[in-house]
């Protein structure tokens, strides 16, 4: 059964939710609507995993399967084999965003680590000729028509084709430190990748055999209605993955049930992040739903410790501001020894070890109130302030123990929500006057010193050639990106590639002080998307999805040269790879770790008749000897 909706993004803090199913996604919710409690009329099915552009509405239930994949021909003329044909991509929860959901994070403090990265989700068609986006004026809210785009660009860089990629060459001295960036090349030279000696590299290591084999697959889980199970982990001995009601650990290798955790209700919310003993938080419904009460209220906020196989702790709070009743959360996050919730009615925070309250939501005098967090290596807010037709939104480095915050930098007019992409170094992600347009949430990166709060580069990331996504209104939940090196790690749309049907896209990188486009790109292939998972030391974890007839690959990519490592590639027997295909990169959990690779639904629906003998699955699990 589905969560109720957030309130309305504008509303005031304490405002009971209205009923009815939530509201979610990326950008204006990209989902399909339900068609009542059976599976919903999927949107057309585009082979290359494009997102429809809809406006704000509810989630829709699951949707099981691009099985199309990338590159698949269109139907054949007569007395020519027909290929698979495409259908719709599934649907999950958010995948994974800073080291992925599930992956270890550092102490606090340390240096060097990486910042966040995500998982993938999949990506709308490039355009034809790709596009370069001019620095943006001081102003901020409206981007350059594509002439005009093309114009400046040309006067600034020069592009060349070649078989479908793109290469960047150098325009010569950079801007002098200016706060906005834009997003032509910076350096000189082919971009292929892979020469140099690059830089340190990062645990994951080539296997001798990087052909993988099914490690397991755990049968959608039979409901009712739309149901959350949103939450996936992996520990040095366990899959962790939430299920209906409960959190489940699974063997590694075998798939055999480790331990359960019975939960009152549904999983609402999941942290990406565990600590470094495998403690990690949720957000669960106080019931489970009755026909008295269809929507329980996501007022619990708990820590499994994975290790031991027990809910630690839970509970519930109050507003500062009064009353008896205890608060929604829409999300929750962890950093260090602190769990952090927000939502609507502002954000609370508790002691990681024993749930002890550090602080609980309220609500300054300016009506100002913590909308989210997002964690890892360090703690940062989106504050939100003024009305609904003016919103004016903050981002601040907090303290973890007190909340006390380190440094403040207030959003430009006209964003609405901001997300936040890494906490170290302090990365944030806007839809900057509703102009990205395609649903992504992303018009420009802010790159913040967390120690001063200045505004250390604008990034314009054109929507129509970049492929990050970011929730609609959560504030840690972004996807297909990663951030380490001093570098925002990103894909690019798919545009066409050699073959006469494929298509192909590549990973590219912009620098965090001067917000150039470096000059570097892993390809991903013909007929290969390749989209960024986390950060490894200094490389970046990427997944390929495969075209039809072909299996998944999972790549690291040397942050400095591009150099890409297949350290795993997947069955292309026909029942495997369409259960791979099955999971949507732009709606699954995506994990990999030490030659092991996860892919699970974040939501499951009562199936329809269409539906109702086929294999469904909720997670899929591949490994290497």
């Amino acid at each position: 059964m589905t969560q109720p909706p957030q309130p309305p993004p504008n509303e005031p803090p304490n405002t009971p939710p209205p009923a009815g199913p939530p509201s979610g996604g990326f950008g204006a919710p990209q989902d399909p609507p339900p068609g009542g409690f059976g599976q919903p009329t999927p949107p057309p099915a585009d082979p290359f995993g494009k997102q429809p552009q809809q406006a704000p509405q509810q989630p829709a239930a699951p949707q099981d399967a691009p099985a199309g994949g990338y590159g698949t021909p269109p139907p054949a003329a007569g007395g020519y084999p027909t290929p698979p044909a495409p259908q719709p991509n599934g649907y999950g929860y958010p995948h994974a965003p800073q080291q992925g959901y599930g992956y270890p994070q550092g102490p606090a403090g340390q240096p060097g680590q990486p910042g966040m990265p995500q998982q993938g989700y999949g990506y709308p068609t490039q355009p034809m000729q790709p596009q370069y986006g001019a620095p943006q004026p001081a102003g901020g809210g409206k981007k350059f028509s594509t002439q005009m785009q093309i114009i400046v660009a040309a006067a600034v860089a020069v592009v060349l084709i070649i078989g479908g990629g793109i290469i960047y060459a150098s325009t010569g001295d950079d801007d002098g430190g200016t706060n906005e960036a834009s997003s032509s090349g910076a350096t000189g030279g082919e971009a292929k990748g892979g020469e140099g000696d690059g830089l340190a590299g990062g645990d994951e290591k080539a296997p001798a055999n990087t052909k993988s084999k099914v490690a397991f697959q755990l049968p959608e889980p039979v409901v009712t209605d739309i149901t959350t199970v949103m939450g996936s982990w992996v520990t040095d001995k366990a899959y962790v993955k939430s299920g209906v009601a409960e959190i489940i650990a699974y063997d590694r290798d075998k798939g055999t049930k480790l331990w359960s955790v019975p939960l009152p209700g549904e999983v609402c919310s999941a942290s990406r992040h565990m600590s470094k003993d495998f403690k990690t938080a949720i957000v669960f419904e106080e019931t489970k739903a009755t026909k008295a009460n269809k929507y329980p209220s996501c007022n619990q906020v708990g820590v499994i410790d994975m290790t031991a196989g027990k809910l630690l702790w839970s509970k519930g709070v109050t507003s500062a501001t009064g009353g008896d009743k205890p608060i929604r959360f829409d999300e929750v996050t962890l950093s260090g020894t602190t769990v952090a919730a927000g939502g609507t009615s502002g954000g609370a925070a508790f002691k990681l070890d024993d749930g002890a309250e550090l602080w609980k939501p309220k609500v300054g005098a300016d009506g100002c109130y913590d909308r989210g967090y997002a964690g890892g290596e360090a703690l940062a807010v989106v504050r939100k302030c003024g009305t609904s037709d003016s919103p004016q939104l903050t981002v601040q480095a907090l303290n973890p123990t007190t909340g006390a915050p380190l440094s403040s930098y207030q959003m430009p007019a006209g964003v609405d929500y901001a997300s936040i992409v890494s906490t170290k170094p302090l990365v944030v992600a806007a839809d900057v006057g509703d102009t990205a347009g395609d649903g992504s949430g992303i018009s420009d990166f802010f790159s913040i010193d967390a120690a001063t709060g200045k505004l250390i580069v604008r990034i314009p990331a054109d929507a129509e050639q970049y492929a990050a996504r970011c929730g609609s209104t959560e504030v840690e939940r972004c996807q297909n990106l990663a951030v380490g090196n001093n570098r925002l790690y990103v894909p690019t749309e798919n545009h066409d590639g050699t073959s006469e049907y494929g298509e192909t896209n590549e990973i590219v990188a912009f620098d965090l002080t001067t917000g150039k486009l470096l000059g570097g790109r892993a390809d991903a292939g013909d007929r290969y998307s390749l989209t960024p998972l986390r950060m490894d030391g200094t490389n970046v974890i990427a997944y390929k999805e495969p075209p039809y007839d072909k299996g998944g690959q999972i790549v690291s990519i040397d942050g400095e040269t591009f150099k890409q490592t297949l350290l795993m590639e997947n069955p292309s027997d026909e029942a495997v790879r369409e259960a791979e295909r099955r999971f949507s990169t732009d709606h699954s959990e995506i994990l990999y770790k030490d030659g092991r690779f996860f892919k699970s639904k974040r939501l499951v629906s009562k199936r329809s008749t269409s539906d109702a003998d086929e294999k469904l699955y909720l997670v899929v699990a591949y490994r290497t000897d």
